[in-house]
Formats: C-alpha cells, structure tokens, sequence
C-alpha cells in the first residue's frame, strides 16, 4: 500500500485561521481525549481554546482535575499567553437560554412550566445535536476564544448533529403543529370553524382536554419564540463549511470503527465540509516487530515440547497474540487507505492506561503531532 500523507496537527493548530475544530467518530473510540488532547495542546502552543464536550460521561472533567463540567466554559490551564477552558453541553440549560433571549420574562416562564417544553427540551430526539449546534454559534458569536474544539453528541451516527437542524424543521413544518398553530393564526372566529370543530374534538378524546390544550400553548409559543431557530442553525451550518474549520475523524483500528470512519469523510464530502484527516487511536504496535506472529508461535512450540523455559514460551505466546492482533488492525486501516488514499492520517499508539490527568493528555497530544 501505499503510505497515506501524514495529518500534521500541529500546523492546524497553530493557524490562526482555523478557529472550529470539530471530532468526530463512532462511539467509544476516542473523540472526547482527543478533542480534549488538542484543546490542551493549543494552548500550549498559544491559542486561547475552548473544548466543548456532549458526551454525558464525565472522563474530560476528570482528565482536566476537574469535579465537573456544566454549561458555562471554565479554565482549565493557562500556560503563556495560552488558555484553555472546557465545558459539557447541558441541553436543557442550553433550551432555557434561548427561550430567556427571545421571550420576555412572564412569557419565558409560562413555556419552561410547560410539561411539553420540559419534554422536550429533555428528551425529544435530535435535541442534544441541534443544543450542540446552538452553543457553537453562541461560542463562535462570542469572540472569546480563537479555537473552538467540539467532541460530537455520542449518537449513533456522529453526524447526527448535522441533520438536526433539517429534523427540527421538520417538526416545527410538520402538518399536525401546523393544524395545532391554526385556531392561533387564524383569530377567534375561525374557532368556530366546523371542519377544526371535528378534527379538535377528536384530538380531545384522543389526548384529553388538558393535555391539547398544554400542547396548543406550547406550540403557540414555539412559533412565537422560536423565529430564529432555523436561521441560527443554517448560520452555524454555514460556519461548518468556512475554510476556519476543520473536520477531525476519529476512529479505532476495528472494522467497524473504520467502515464509519469511511462512511463519515464520504459524508462530509457530501456536506462540503472542510475535512482536515484521520485520527486512529489505540494502534498496538510491538517493539519486536521483526520477530513474525509465525517465528513466535513456532518458538513457543518447541520450547512446549521440549518441556522447557515455559516462561520464556509464554512471552513468546503472548508476542505472537499481538503481532496477529497488529496484522489484523493493519489490514482495517488498509482498507480505509484503498477507498481514501488522499485523507491524512495519524495513529495514536494504545496507551497502557486511561488518560486521567493533564499528563495524560499531554502525552496523547504529543503523539497526535509526532
């Protein structure tokens, strides 16, 4: 094969130009201690850098000495003229935001008392990706930082957060919360309207006179509030594409995890989105490498049947697990480099231990830019 171009990070995180760095990657495989590794790293190098995180899990606080993340960016380390701040993505904190900027205070009230607006801004499906989407925007409006670092929502397609926006649309288009939005829009008189008459008093039997009626004011509200929602998402969708930002995948030396890699630089081909390489994490190498899987094995079997250095043939047994375990991990990321032979890459060697300190990620961010 031929060898892939190097993903130099250091020259991206020392563009000033660049200013959204955005990870992302199947689950588990590394995207909350990689964007936190080059979060850190920037700021070593002198950028002042903010690490958004939605993963629900709390390893970036921990790895940052930290007793917890919430909504608001917090500094982590200061080193020069570099800073580097962190905060984990609370969805509904981040839901009451917009509503407490767009709605005056009694107004604001009522929609947060609403147990549809607590629903949904809890638990509605794509509301984590498109929060995701909003707090960038509000981060990049700012002006504060000169990087923003986002580790993707833990879904099950990391570019979820990408459609939100469109799904969101949808709903907010959809024809039953245009039929809820009608005796609204259309003033008292059209109340008496015998076709809604029917359509409203099936709706009733169907969810009861209360919960239509919590329902009817939510979304009443919503289309009063809510105006902007679709206008930020494009903006912020926009600032995705801009030369500024560069898409970081991340991805473990596993099948799978480099079939979504795949699926993730095709996608965001699609998307125009500026895709700066391939992060593989936890690659096993052997300092040994010259000694095959086949040599190995076959040493351990005659020293097995010899009946002798039974510990010397354990290792041996052990060397032959890892150098199979490293062939086989070579040939996934081949496969990736036959369909993509273009796309930077860097691998991360596996670490002996989870990352749990700033050492820790300093070491991952030194490995990252090797």
């Amino acid at each position: 094969m031929r060898t892939p171009p190097s993903l130099d990070i250091d020259a991206i995180l020392d563009d000033r130009g660049t200013r959204i760095i955005v990870c992302c990657g199947s689950g588990g495989v590394g995207k909350t201690t990689t964007a936190a590794a080059l979060g850190l790293r920037a700021a070593e190098r002198g950028r002042c850098a903010v690490v958004l995180t939605v993963d629900p899990a709390r390893r970036l606080a921990q790895s940052m000495g930290l007793t917890e993340l919430d909504n608001t960016p917090r500094l982590v380390h200061s080193s020069g003229e570099g800073k580097l701040f962190a905060m984990m993505l609370d969805m509904k904190r981040t839901f009451d935001e917009i509503i407490e900027a767009h709605a005056d205070p009694e107004r604001a009230r009522q929609i947060m008392a609403n147990p549809f607006y607590q629903s949904l801004s809890s638990s509605f499906a794509g509301t984590q990706e498109y929060m995701a989407m909003e707090k960038l925007g509000q981060l990049r409006r700012s002006d504060e930082w000169d990087l923003i670092i986002v580790d993707t929502p833990p879904s099950r397609s990391a570019l979820d957060f990408l459609d939100a926006p469109e799904r969101l649309g949808r709903f907010l288009d959809g024809r039953f919360i245009r039929l809820l939005l009608a005796p609204a829009r259309a003033g008292a008189m059209k109340l008496l309207n015998a076709g809604f008459s029917i359509v409203a008093g099936a709706m009733t039997k169907l969810l009861g006179a209360q919960v239509l009626k919590d329902l009817q004011t939510f979304v009443s509200a919503l289309d009063a509030v809510f105006g902007g929602f679709r206008q930020r998402a494009e903006m912020t969708y926009k600032l995705l594409q801009a030369p500024g930002t560069a898409f970081v995948v991340v991805a473990a030396p596993e099948r799978d995890a480099m079939r979504e890699a795949s699926y993730f630089v095709e996608r965001l081909a699609e998307e125009r989105m500026p895709l700066a390489g391939l992060v593989v994490n936890r690659v096993h190498l052997s300092p040994a490498s010259g000694l095959s899987a086949a040599r190995s094995a076959a040493a351990a079997e005659d020293l097995e049947a010899r009946g002798e250095h039974e510990m010397t043939s354990a290792v041996l047994r052990l060397h032959a697990g890892r150098m199979q375990l490293a062939a086989r991990e070579q040939r996934e990321q081949e496969h990736f480099r036959s369909a993509h032979p273009t796309v930077p890459v860097v691998q991360v060697p596996a670490m002996s231990e989870d990352v749990h300190d700033l050492a820790g990620l300093r070491q991952i961010g030194e490995l990252l830019a090797s």
